[in-house]
């Protein structure tokens, strides 16, 4: 099989055990998210047998799509990829679905948002999720008004914010398969923290199936999803990502590097009518 890494950085931790896992018997290619494919005939010669997509720049998206648009066999797809993009489609998707995901109000600027006066405490966060992007807790106007004094311009989704204990759940899901983590909170006092293991078994039950819904929901067969415990273990979905780096978490790259074999082979991808694979 010949299998294409769309990633600026290869040597990131998932994709470069991935690519060990696959190198010895297959043929594992990088492709920079800003190049060109290259030429290739009608009939989609020239192309890899898939392609996974970890950058999700907008170049990225356009170059995934072109490849689809060519025959290419895409993991993530680019249509998939950019409904994790825009935070507010994100959330009508998800919430249109009965998912528990946290209320979202979508506002041209951060500035107007400000004037507007809103009720506070709350979330702010880009509509446009991409590196280095705005997430930021609000807890009175004045911090509003500094926040959009520095993003004026900035498009913007508000959440509530919703009391928790400052843990971030991290659920990942790779091809059906579930992985899970501990981390402190961007927005909790004293700013992110670390990264502590989760057994998936320690999760509730309906939390690991709305987690597994999400992929056929948004059509991802590679993603993370964000959860807070809202009080009496019911779950609130505050993000959702598609194909995160997945570090640290034992099995991930023999899932993907499965995964990628699965895909290149035309196997179908994975439902939630599957029976749950915990990790």
């Amino acid at each position: 099989m010949r299998i294409c890494l769309v990633t600026a950085d290869p040597g990131h931790p998932l994709l470069a055990a991935t690519a060990a896992l696959l190198e010895s018997r297959h043929r594992v290619e990088v492709l920079d998210p800003g190049a060109d494919p290259g030429p290739m005939d009608a009939s989609g010669a020239g192309l890899a047998d898939v392609y996974l997509l970890k950058a999700r720049t907008p170049r990225a998206l356009a170059l995934a799509a072109v490849l689809e648009e060519r025959g290419a066999v895409v993991v993530n797809s680019a249509a998939a990829t950019a409904r994790c993009q825009d935070r507010v489609q994100m959330a009508e998707l998800a919430r249109g679905a009965g998912l528990p995901f946290a209320a979202t109000r979508s506002v041209p600027t951060l500035a107007r948002l400000a004037a507007d006066g809103p009720a506070v405490p709350l979330v702010v966060k880009s509509r446009h999720s991409r590196r280095h992007d705005l997430v930021a807790r609000a807890d009175d106007a004045a911090q509003l008004r500094e926040l959009a004094a520095a993003w004026p311009d900035e498009p913007v989704i508000a959440q509530e914010f919703t009391a928790n204990s400052g843990w971030d759940h991290k659920l990942w899901v790779v091809d059906g398969r579930l992985f899970a983590a501990r981390r402190r909170s961007e927005l909790a006092p004293g700013g992110r923290g670390p990264t502590l293991p989760l057994p998936v078994d320690e999760l509730p039950v309906d939390w690991c199936a709305a987690a597994l819904r999400i992929g056929e929901i948004f059509g991802l067969e590679v993603y993370g999803v964000d959860i807070l415990d809202a009080g009496d273990g019911a779950p609130l979905i505050v993000d959702i990502n598609a194909f995160p780096g997945i570090r640290g978490q034992a099995g991930a790259p023999e899932a993907l590097a499965e995964l990628a074999l699965r895909a290149a082979a035309g196997a179908r991808p994975f439902t939630n009518n599957a029976p749950l694979k915990a990790t």
